[in-house]
């Protein structure tokens, strides 16, 4: 009977290292979480989310991060003389962005930026003798995630460029 306890214990913790390593290369070596994701917008609608990861252990050389994010864009027509006609030319425009990299880790951390954005004006185009711009764009549910399913709300959200007059 004591035999066969000690063989069990044995196993188990055989079973236990090995595990570990497998575990820690899988981000789960340490307790593998994001300390921040800032947004912000630049001045031709362009949203970046800064981060940094921590805790995800010494047998991980590099993550796969990835931004989500849904956009809101309000494009319009201006004549040459830089005026919008009053006829409406103008479209919103809403779209479910998406964008990824992988990042070097080094001592279990990662940090970097990623950016995407603005949302295009899909078919909506200006007639004759009128340009298009982008004049403003609003982010919301901006959640930056890992490959091992850890995630974290960015934050402002949502944000919004303000009145931009890009072209488009």
């Amino acid at each position: 009977m004591r035999r066969i306890v000690v063989v069990l214990i044995s196993a188990l913790a055989g079973l236990v290292l090995t595990a570990a390593p497998a575990l820690a290369s899988a981000g789960g070596g340490g307790s593998p979480h994001f300390q921040f994701a800032d947004n912000s917008v630049s001045g031709t609608g362009t949203l970046t989310a800064s981060f940094k990861e921590v805790g995800l252990g010494t047998g991980v050389s590099s993550v796969v991060i990835s931004l989500n994010a849904d956009a809101t864009a309000l494009y319009q027509c201006f004549n040459n003389g830089g005026n919008h006609p009053k006829a409406g030319n103008k479209e919103t425009v809403q779209a479910h962005l998406q964008t990824s990299g992988t990042f070097p880790v080094s001592n279990g951390n990662t940090a970097g930026s990623l950016s995407a954005g603005p949302a295009g004006p899909g078919s909506f185009g200006c007639p004759s003798g009128q340009t298009l711009f982008l004049q403003s764009v609003t982010y919301s549910h901006t959640i930056v995630s890992d490959a091992f399913g850890h995630s974290i709300d960015a934050s402002p959200d949502p944000i919004s460029s303000g009145t931009l007059h890009v072209p488009a």
